[in-house]
C-alpha cells in the first residue's frame, strides 16, 4: 500500500502536512522536555539544589524531573477533554505555547546562590507547566497524523508523534553536548547551560507556523458535523472503556522505564559509577537516539503488517533481558560497550514505542480517543517515567550496582505484557463508517 495513502476523502497533500505537523511539533516540545531531563543529570543539582552529597542533589533534581510527569494527568484531563470537544488542532497550538514559554523561563531563572529557596520553587513551577503541556500534547499529536491517514496504516502514521521524543532528545543532547565541548566546565555551569533553554523560543515559533497552517482531522470534523462530540468525555471514558484504559496504561509502563534508563539515568550511572565523561555518555545517547529516528517508523509500519500486540510483546520481552547485559558490558569502562549498550537499549524501546501510539488509540472509540489516549499516556507516565529515575537513584545508593535496577526494569516490562494481553486489536471499520457517513452527508447538505 502507498505510504502516502490517506483516509477516505482526504488528499495526499493533507496527509503529508499532518504527518509533518505531528512530527515537527512533537519533536520541538520534546526538545523542551528533554533538555531539562539531561540538565537534571548534568548541572541543575549543583545550581538549584546545593548539597554536600552529590547523590542527594541528583535525587532532588530528579524529583523536579518527576514533577513534569506528575503534572501530566492534569494536562491529559484538561487538554484531552478539550481535544474531543473543540478539536485536535486548537489544543495542539495551546500545548506548544505552554511548553515553550515554560522552557524559555527556565533559561532565565536565577539560581539558589542568587535568590535562595525561591530558585528551586520557581524551577518546580516551570517544570509543572511543561508537564501539563506534554500531558495534553501527545494524544492530539498522535491523532493529528493518524486520523488523516488510512486507518489500516495507523501504526505508521501514529509513529510520527513517537519520533518526537528521540528527535527532541537528539536535539537537546546535541545542543548540550556542543555547549559542554565548546565551553569550560566553569563557563557551562556559570550560565552556558541557559542557551539550550532559551533556544526554545525559536523552535516554538517554527512549530506554531507548521501547526497553524493545518485543518482539523477529518475524523473530528465528521464527529462535529454529526453533533456527536462528548460533553463529559473523561467520565465517559471511565464508564465505557475501563478495560481499554487499563490496557493502555499498563502497555506504556515498560517503555517509559526503559527510556528513562537509557536517556536520563545512564548519564548519572555512566559519570558517577563507571567514570565516563559527560561528553562520552552524551555521545552514546545521541547515537542511540539517531537510530530511533528510523527504527520507530519502521516498527510502526511493521506493526501494520503483523500482529501489533505480538510485535510489541517481543520488544517487552527483550526489555526484560537487555538491562542485565547492559550493566555487565558497561561496568568494564569501554566507550564502545557503552555505545552499543545504549543503542541496543533504545532500539528495543523503539520496537515498543513505535507501535505504542496506534495500540493506545485503538483501545478507544473515535469520539473518545483524545481523552482516553491522554489519560492513559499521562497516568502511565507517573508509574513509569516519573518514578524510574528516583527508583534507579535509590537502588544505586542502596546496592552500589546495576543488578537491582535491571530487575526493576524487568518488572516494568512484565506490566506491559499484562496490558498487551488485556488490549484489543485494530478495528479500521470504526473510522471507515464515520468518514463514509460524513461523505454521504455533505452532498445531501449541499443539495438542500
Amino acid at each position: 500500500m502507498d505510504a502516502a495513502a490517506p483516509a477516505a476523502g482526504v488528499s495526499r497533500a493533507s496527509v503529508r502536512k499532518a504527518y509533518a505537523a505531528s512530527l515537527t511539533g512533537t519533536s520541538l516540545e520534546w526538545y523542551d522536555f528533554a533538555v531539562y531531563s539531561s540538565a537534571s543529570a548534568l548541572v541543575l543539582p549543583q545550581l538549584f539544589f546545593p548539597s554536600s552529597d552529590p547523590l542527594t542533589g541528583t535525587l532532588l533534581a530528579f524529583s523536579t524531573y518527576a514533577v513534569g510527569y506528575v503534572a501530566r494527568p492534569l494536562g491529559g484531563i484538561l487538554f484531552g477533554r478539550l481535544g474531543d470537544v473543540i478539536g485536535r488542532k486548537k489544543v495542539l497550538v495551546a500545548t506548544l505555547l505552554l511548553i515553550g514559554i515554560a522552557t524559555f523561563v527556565i533559561g532565565l531563572l536565577p539560581t539558589y546562590a542568587t535568590i535562595g529557596v525561591a530558585a528551586p520553587v520557581l524551577l518546580v513551577l516551570m517544570r509543572f507547566a511543561q508537564g501539563v503541556g506534554v500531558g495534553g500534547e501527545w494524544g492530539g499529536a498522535v491523532l493529528l497524523s493518524a486520523e488523516f491517514g488510512d486507518p489500516r496504516r495507523r501504526g505508521f502514521y501514529s509513529s510520527a508523534a513517537q519520533v518526537g521524543p528521540p528527535a527532541g532528545n537528539l536535539l537537546a543532547n546535541g545542543v548540550l553536548g556542543l555547549l559542554t565541548v565548546t565551553m569550560s566546565e566553569a563557563t557551562f555551569e556559570g550560565g552556558g547551560w541557559r542557551i539550550a533553554f532559551l533556544l526554545s523560543a525559536l523552535l516554538v515559533a517554527f512549530g506554531l507556523w507548521i501547526r497553524l497552517k493545518l485543518e482539523d482531522t477529518p475524523v473530528f470534523q465528521a464527529i462535529a458535523e454529526r453533533g456527536d462530540a462528548p460533553s463529559a468525555p473523561v467520565r465517559e471514558v471511565f464508564r465505557t472503556s475501563p478495560r481499554g484504559l487499563v490496557a493502555a496504561i499498563c502497555s506504556r509502563v515498560g517503555p517509559d522505564v526503559l527510556y528513562a534508563m537509557f536517556t536520563v539515568f545512564v548519564l548519572t550511572y555512566g559519570t558517577t559509577v563507571v567514570g565516563f565523561s559527560r561528553g562520552q555518555v552524551l555521545a552514546a545517547v545521541l547515537v542511540g537516539s539517531a537510530c530511533q529516528l528510523f527504527l520507530m517508523p519502521l516498527a510502526g509500519a511493521l506493526s501494520d503488517r503483523v500482529n501489533r500486540r505480538l510485535l510489541y510483546a517481543v520488544g517487552a520481552v527483550c526489555a526484560m533481558v537487555w538491562p542485565f547485559v547492559f550493566f555487565a558490558l558497561v561496568d568494564g569502562g569501554s566507550q564502545v560497550a557503552l555505545t552499543v549498550g545504549v543503542v541496543v537499549g533504545l532500539a528495543i524501546h523503539a520496537f515498543m514505542y513505535g507501535p505504542q501510539a496506534a495500540f493506545v488509540t485503538e483501545q478507544f472509540s473515535p469520539r473518545l480517543r483524545y481523552t482516553g489516549s491522554s489519560l492513559a499516556y499521562t497516568i502511565a507516565g507517573i508509574f513509569g517515567g516519573a518514578l524510574a529515575p528516583l527508583a534507579f537513584t535509590a537502588l544505586l545508593d542502596a546496592t552500589g550496582g546495576g543488578t537491582a535496577i535491571a530487575v526493576y526494569i524487568a518488572v516494568a516490562a512484565a506490566v506491559t505484557l499484562v496490558g498487551l494481553a488485556l488490549g484489543r486489536d485494530p478495528d479500521p471499520a470504526e473510522d471507515d463508517a464515520l468518514l463514509a457517513e460524513n461523505a454521504a452527508r455533505r452532498p445531501a447538505a449541499r443539495a438542500a
